[in-house]
């Protein structure tokens, strides 16, 4: 296995886990009430779209050739940790 397809499995791994921790918490988020809800709503379709951009970037970087995967290892790293610090802010806030 690649140094790219390692990186491309453990980057999947992670959006996987932290996906299913934002599933977690979206039905947590369905108790609170309706004021509550509309800005919960906001955030998780923020989280979902950041998300998808991860996943996006995963891809590119799994389909890039060798010379080019590394240039946009940093690119998916970004995204990937502003996806973290979003979850943890919005999770901050249901408790």
């Amino acid at each position: 296995m690649s140094k790219r397809d390692q990186y491309v499995e453990k980057m999947k791994q992670q959006l996987d886990e932290l996906n299913g921790q934002i599933t977690k918490l979206e039905g947590k988020a369905k108790h609170a009430n309706a004021e509550a809800r509309v800005k919960f709503d906001k955030q998780m379709d923020e989280l979902r779209e950041m998300s998808q951009k991860t996943k996006h970037k995963m891809e590119e970087i799994k389909d890039s050739g060798e010379e080019k995967w590394e240039a946009l290892v940093a690119e998916g790293e970004k995204l990937q940790k502003a996806l973290v610090q979003s979850f943890n802010y919005f999770k901050s806030q249901i408790k």
